[in-house]
């Protein structure tokens, strides 16, 4: 089989992507001002790209699988299949303005809209029924109010560098997280389908390991049904005899938001010696 060639985003999220990899068990090494990283798999190949041209060069062909934002995949219209939402890097595209413009002036005036996502924009001002006029930005967008613009269309996650810059939000155009995409001609090859189809259960399982643990404890003859009937557990807990017949050792995978709830409830249902596992990967 031919490498499956895999664009990985530069910038911000490589390292969210990168660490992904990681708990899947596939390492990837970048040397500083590199782009072609080194993959401890021989049948993979790797090369680190801005992730707004990651979209069409995954339609064009020569790389077979990326990783990037939907929000650029729906500025570039690229044609690609979306393999898995893996959920993290999240952000909102934003259109904010300067505190002090009210509503009634957004729609009195030809706005200067700077933006990154001009077809987003340009989408989303026309559907707000606004004039306008488009400057394109290549970062540091919110810096352009309120000298060299009105309104800047922009991704943020948590807002705060908007309300810095004294901007307020105006509207949510999108909601935006990092995925998983395939070329349609990757699709088409069985075997590239396959290794593709592996990957994701790798990384399902990775990140339904992110959100669990295990925990394992003893109880006592007499307290066990009591115990496991009152325990969370994916299908079931997992029991095996104490030496000398003393009791059961549990073992059980819950999620780690249950457990600061769970701990104090185990302890009321007769657990002992309750240890808590973190673990590397869930395969549903």
């Amino acid at each position: 089989m031919d490498k499956l060639k895999i664009l990985l985003p530069k910038g911000r999220i490589y390292d969210s992507v990168a660490a992904l990899f990681a708990e899947a068990g596939i390492g990837i090494y970048l040397p500083e001002r590199a782009y072609r990283p080194t993959v401890n798999q021989d049948d993979l190949e790797a090369k680190v790209m801005k992730p707004q041209n990651i979209g069409k060069l995954l339609e064009l062909g020569a790389h077979d699988v990326g990783f990037t934002g939907i929000d650029w995949i729906r500025e570039t219209e690229a044609d690609v299949v979306e393999i898995l939402d893996l959920g993290f890097d999240k952000v909102r595209i934003v259109a904010a303005v300067p505190n002090e413009i009210d509503d009634a002036l957004l729609r009195s005036k030809r706005m200067i809209v700077a933006t990154e996502y001009v077809h987003n924009a340009e989408k989303w001002l026309k559907e707000q029924k606004l004039n306008y006029l488009i400057v394109r930005t290549y970062g540091a967008t919110e810096v352009f109010p309120p000298d060299d613009a009105d309104m800047i269309i922009d991704n943020t996650a948590t807002g705060r560098t908007l309300q810095e810059n004294g901007l307020r939000i105006v509207d949510t155009i999108m909601q935006s997280s990092t995925r998983m995409f395939a070329s349609k001609g990757a699709l088409a090859d069985p075997q590239k389908a396959k290794k593709i189809q592996e990957l994701k259960m790798l990384f399902e399982a990775a990140l339904a390991a992110r959100s669990r643990v295990m925990l394992e404890m003893n109880v006592s003859k007499a307290r066990f049904p009591e115990l496991v009937a009152g325990i969370p557990s994916m299908k079931s807990p997992t029991v095996a005899p104490l030496y000398g017949d003393d009791g059961y050792a549990v073992k059980t995978v819950v999620k780690k938001s249950e457990v600061p709830n769970l701990m104090p409830k185990l302890k009321a249902l007769g657990a002992t010696d309750i240890i808590e596992y973190e673990l590397r990967k869930v395969m549903m």
